[in-house]
C-alpha cells in the first residue's frame, strides 16, 4: 500500500475540529481521490481536556505547536491557530526547517510575513498552501494559480468578510442601525476577539494582500492597502444608496494601473442588480478579470467549520497527489516589490453632507466642489432634522485625491455639520 500522508494539526477550534471530522468521515474517499491514505498522527492545542465533540484519543498530543511541527511522524503541518507572530509563525518556520509541508488558514501571518516564509519554503524544497486563508470554502487561490494560469489578471475584486456583509445587508432588510447589528454579531460569535479586524476592514485586507500577490506577481504588501471600515455607514446611507439603485458593500479591489498597483479595502456602492449587489448575509464573493477568460464570479460561504475545513483538505489532497506550486503561484525570488498607486483610478463618488440651515449654504458647497475640480452629477436634499438637512451628492468621475481636497474645503466652512461621508461607486 502507498505510504500514508501524515498530518499534525495545531489548533483545535472550529476549523481544526472540522478537519478531524473530514479525515475520519471520508477516509476511503480521500484515499480514492489521492491514491494514498491520509491520516492524523498528532495534534496540539492549549487544553487537552476540553470536550470538542470529536474523539482525539488516537492521536499524540503536544502542548507546544513548535514541538508538533518538529515531530518525525508528520509529513504536513496544519496550522490553524491564527496570529501573525508568536506560536503560529514560530511553528511554521520550525515545520519548514524540519522538512514538513505546511497548510494554513492564517491570512495575517502570510499577509505580513509571506515573502520570507515563501523563500524559506522554496529553499527547503517544501510547500506552503493556504486556500482556507481567503474566502472560506471558495477555491479562489486554486483558481488564480491553476485555472487562470493562462491569463493576465487585470483586476481582483470581492466581498471577503462575511461579518461586514451580514451587518450591511441586515441594516437594509431589518431597518437596524450599525450599533444594534454590531451587538447582534457579538452575541452570535461572528466577531473576532478584536472586532476591528472585522468591521475595520483589516481581516479582509489581509486576504486582499494575498490575492493581489498571486494575481500580479508582487510581494505581499499589506501596508500598501488603503483600508477603511464600515463603522461610519448609517441607515440613511443604506436607504439613499438603494434609492439610486446601489447597495453598499465592504469591497476589496486590486488592479495594476499606469499609476501603480491600486489596492483598496473600503465601503463602496455597487449596482443593486450586479452579482455583488445581490450578495446577502455572511456569504463571500470574489470576481476575477482576466484577458482571456474575461470575468468569472466565485461565490460561497466565507467561514465556518465545514467550508474552511473543506478548503484545508483541498490543500492536503493536493499535497497527497504530489502537487508542488510555489506559495504565491510563481517562485518567490521573482516576485516584484509592489509600487503603490500614487492615486487611484477616477470614479464617481457618493457624498453625504449635513448642511446647516443657512442662506446660500448649498451654493457654497457647489462652489467649493467646483473650485476643487469635482463635478456634480446628481444632488438631492432631504427633509430638515433640527437645524441641519442631509444633502446627497453623486459626483462625476474624480480621483480620491481631488475629492479629499474638496472635503477639506467643506470642513473649513461653517455650513457643513459633522463629518462628510464619501463612498466610491464601483462599476462591476
Amino acid at each position: 500500500m502507498t505510504q500514508a500522508l501524515r498530518l499534525g494539526i495545531a489548533g483545535l477550534g472550529t476549523v481544526g475540529v472540522g478537519v478531524v471530522k473530514i479525515v475520519r468521515r471520508h477516509a476511503d474517499l480521500l484515499q480514492a481521490r489521492t491514491g494514498r491514505p491520509i491520516e492524523i498522527t498528532a495534534v496540539s492545542a492549549r487544553d487537552a481536556n476540553k470536550d470538542r465533540g470529536v474523539n482525539l484519543s488516537d492521536y499524540a498530543w503536544e502542548t507546544d505547536p513548535v514541538a508538533l511541527a518538529k515531530r518525525d511522524d508528520i509529513d504536513v503541518y496544519v496550522e490553524l491557530m491564527g496570529g501573525e507572530d508568536g506560536p503560529a509563525r514560530a511553528s511554521v518556520e520550525a515545520a519548514l526547517a524540519h522538512g514538513k509541508d505546511v497548510v494554513t488558514a492564517n491570512k495575517a501571518l502570510l499577509a505580513i510575513h509571506g515573502q520570507e516564509l515563501a523563500e524559506q519554503a522554496e529553499a527547503a524544497g517544501r510547500v506552503i498552501r493556504f486556500e482556507a486563508a481567503v474566502a472560506g470554502g471558495i477555491p479562489v487561490i486554486k483558481s488564480l494559480t491553476e485555472g487562470l494560469a493562462g491569463n493576465e489578471v487585470t483586476r481582483v475584486m470581492g466581498v471577503m468578510n462575511g461579518t461586514c456583509n451580514y451587518i450591511l445587508t441586515r441594516m437594509q432588510s431589518q431597518e437596524l442601525g450599525y450599533n444594534a447589528l454590531f451587538e447582534e454579531c457579538a452575541q452570535l460569535g461572528y466577531l473576532e476577539a478584536d472586532p476591528n479586524l472585522d468591521v475595520g476592514g483589516i481581516d479582509a485586507a489581509h486576504k486582499l494582500a494575498l490575492l493581489s500577490s498571486i494575481a500580479f506577481g508582487t510581494k505581499p504588501n499589506f501596508d500598501g492597502i488603503e483600508i477603511e471600515g464600515i463603522q461610519q455607514i448609517s441607515l440613511d446611507d443604506i436607504h439613499q444608496a438603494h434609492d439610486m439603485g446601489y447597495r453598499i458593500k465592504l469591497l476589496g479591489v486590486a488592479q495594476r494601473t499606469a499609476r501603480g498597483l491600486e489596492q483598496r479595502m473600503q465601503p463602496c456602492l455597487v449596482p443593486s442588480d450586479s452579482p455583488l449587489g445581490q450578495l446577502e448575509g455572511g456569504t463571500n464573493m470574489v470576481v476575477l478579470d482576466g484577458d482571456a477568460v474575461e470575468q468569472i464570479v466565485l461565490r460561497g460561504p466565507g467561514a465556518g467549520e465545514g467550508p474552511t475545513a473543506s478548503a484545508v483538505m483541498g490543500d492536503v489532497c493536493d499535497l497527497a497527489r504530489g502537487l508542488n506550486i510555489p506559495t504565491f503561484g510563481r517562485p518567490a525570488a521573482t516576485l516584484q516589490e509592489a509600487a503603490p498607486a500614487v492615486t487611484g483610478l477616477p470614479a464617481p463618488y457618493y457624498l453625504r453632507l449635513g448642511l446647516q440651515d443657512k442662506p446660500g449654504a448649498l451654493a457654497k458647497v457647489a462652489a467649493i466642489l467646483g473650485d476643487a475640480g469635482v463635478s456634480i452629477d446628481r444632488m438631492r436634499q432631504y427633509g430638515h432634522s433640527e437645524s441641519t438637512a442631509p444633502v446627497l451628492i453623486v459626483t462625476h468621475k474624480t480621483t480620491r485625491t481631488t475629492l479629499n481636497h474638496a472635503l477639506d474645503g467643506l470642513r473649513a466652512t461653517n455650513v457643513v455639520a459633522g463629518e462628510p461621508v464619501a463612498l466610491r461607486i464601483e462599476q462591476v
